[in-house]
């Protein structure tokens, strides 16, 4: 198991908060810390080394309900 952390990113680029985690591996680091870009931008480190740079869920469109039928303009 390797350690990792993952920095809650704030708007104005400033750490709110981190939480610390240990993971077999790189991917599953990433699995973990999505979890947390419902709050905001997420970075991913293990030790000095910078994995990623999730985006936050608020900033992405929410996916097309396949259930609800959609409008089509005529």
């Amino acid at each position: 198991m390797m350690q990792y952390r993952a920095y809650l990113v704030g708007e104005n680029g400033v750490l709110r908060s981190a939480e610390a985690f240990e993971a077999p591996s790189d991917s599953s680091a990433l699995d973990f810390a999505k979890r947390f870009t419902r709050l905001g931008k997420v970075e991913v480190w293990q030790l000095g080394r910078k994995i990623a740079v999730l985006d936050s869920e608020q900033l992405c469109p929410p996916l097309p309900d396949p259930t609800r039928p959609t409008l089509t303009r005529q």
